[in-house]
């Protein structure tokens, strides 16, 4: 049938993409203010079809990605960045979608411009004259007082756009979206740079597949226009270049990333692990220090640069303070709080902090058999970012982006490449075009999450199906000098210590 088929699923998703987009301008993140005649808020009947019309697209184009992939994984070849660019183009004129974070970031670049600490307060310091006075009346209710947990580099270009654009939320809300693409487009230079080192062109399709045309990245990365895009697509070209023997690039990039948001920080580990292998004592001591240092050097220039100053050090834990219900450790802790019948949150806090813990011991325990060579380096950063991710006080549904990318770039038909695929089709159902997150989104997510679990343990996408176009075993990755070279592969994923 042509619906199976590669164009088949091309031209399903770029319906699905173009059904979101169209949803959107009823049921979308609409601004309260200067949304214009298309980005207004409609009626309640207009706002309930474009919801309808919005989820059945986004189920179109799960359903066209997921088949998309199979056809992939039994070795078909085919043009992904074609159909990356269709199912891209409806979304780059759509309002925000799913989120209401764009209007935080435009705020806080005006706050920028306006002389405002923007690590000291939050967008409600904006007055009526102010520049983003129009984005801080968007912003949702639980970031109105909440200081930028985000790093001066990314308030810059805040900045800069809101510059620009005079603030108007529609050019605002466009000029980031730029950004966003750029963002995917540097995902993509990455991604296919380490791709292409574990399996030739069927090794980047496949990763393309699931880092770049991942429904959940779509929709939140370009629809959404998070920063996790730009935080991801910076540190993957980091390590894209530390891979190559360009560390000292590498850790600048990875720098910047940091300067997005914080998490970046882990790659430093895995950049230092790639520089210390085969060097004995001294490559080990270089490989702690000296990405380091160079990130750090990145991150005062970036402060003193955005003149913000550091107060981004003390901004990181505010998120935590607002509940979702995605992290374990934030519902254990509140369910233990509540059943032992005291205060809650003191339990909770001692939870999320056990659970942060945790999560700082796994990326501990990858790092070593990475420098050991029992694990490829990037897979270890990879699964080190799904550990934070699964550990912290805070997750939201496109964090899961920053492990889903990394391990798609080398290890994309593995078990694990597997299971986040189907983790990233469930999520996506998770928040409203409007961006609220009603309990009825988790019905669908784990409808979508149980069956493609059951799907993948009953066909999984072993190296071995696709034959040798696929290349089971993958050549060797590129050290810099006196590094040791080992084999990455998803082999590794269940190798003994």
């Amino acid at each position: 049938m042509w619906v199976l088929s590669a164009s088949g699923c091309r031209w399903l998703g770029t319906g699905g993409s173009l059904a979101v987009a169209v949803g959107g301008y009823a049921a979308g993140t609409l601004p309260v203010l200067g949304g214009g005649p298309l980005w207004e808020p409609r009626g309640s009947a207009l706002t309930v079809a474009g919801a309808v019309l919005a989820a059945l697209g986004l189920t179109l184009l799960v359903a066209a990605w997921w088949r998309y992939g199979v056809l992939l994984a039994r070795g078909l070849r085919d043009g992904v960045l074609a159909t990356l660019a269709c199912w891209t183009a409806p979304l780059l004129l759509a309002p925000p979608l799913h989120s209401a974070d764009v209007y935080s970031y435009i705020a806080q670049g005006a706050m920028v411009l306006e002389g405002h600490d923007v690590y000291g307060a939050g967008p409600s310091v904006l007055g009526p004259g102010d520049l983003g006075a129009d984005a801080a009346a968007s912003v949702g209710g639980n970031w109105t007082h909440t200081p930028a947990p985000y790093g001066p580099a990314f308030l810059l270009l805040a900045a800069v756009v809101v510059k620009v654009t005079g603030g108007a939320v529609v050019p605002a809300v466009l000029g980031l979206r730029l950004i966003a693409l750029g963002a995917l487009a540097l995902i993509v230079w990455a991604v296919r740079g380490l791709g292409g080192l574990g399996g030739g062109a069927g090794g980047r399709d496949g990763a393309l597949w699931l880092a770049a045309l991942n429904p959940l990245l779509l929709l939140h990365v370009v629809g959404g226009m998070h920063n996790d895009g730009l935080m991801i697509g910076l540190m993957l070209g980091g390590v894209l270049l530390a891979t190559r023997g360009r560390w000292v690039l590498g850790s600048v990039l990875v720098g910047l990333a940091t300067m997005v948001k914080s998490p970046a920080a882990v790659a430093l580990l895995f950049i230092g692990v790639l520089l210390a292998r085969g060097g004995g004592v001294r490559g080990l001591v270089k490989g702690l220090v000296l990405p380091g240092a160079v990130a750090g050097a990145v991150a005062a220039g970036a402060s003193v640069l955005a003149g913000t100053g550091f107060g981004w050090l003390r901004t990181q834990s505010v998120a935590a303070a607002i509940h979702t219900p995605l992290s374990p450790t934030s519902d254990l802790g509140l369910g233990l709080g509540l059943l032992f019948g005291g205060e809650a949150e003191p339990v909770k806090g001692v939870v999320q902090k056990l659970g942060l813990l945790a999560a700082l011991v796994v990326v501990a325990a990858l790092a070593w058999r990475a420098y050991r060579g029992r694990l490829d380096p990037v897979l270890g950063l990879g699964l080190s970012l799904v550990a934070l991710v699964a550990l912290s006080p805070m997750v939201q549904p496109w964090y899961v982006l920053w492990g889903t990318v990394v391990v798609a770039a080398v290890a994309w038909r593995s078990r694990a490449g597997q299971v986040l695929a189907v983790l990233s089709a469930a999520l996506v159902y998770e928040t409203q075009p409007s961006g609220h997150t009603p309990w009825y989104g988790f019905v669908p997510a784990g409808l979508v999450l149980a069956a493609g679990l059951v799907r993948v343990r009953r066909e999984p996408w072993a190296l071995g199906d696709a034959g040798a176009a696929e290349g089971a075993v993958p050549p060797q990755r590129t050290r810099g000098a006196g590094e040791a070279t080992t084999a990455p592969g998803s082999a590794e994923l269940g190798s003994p210590d």
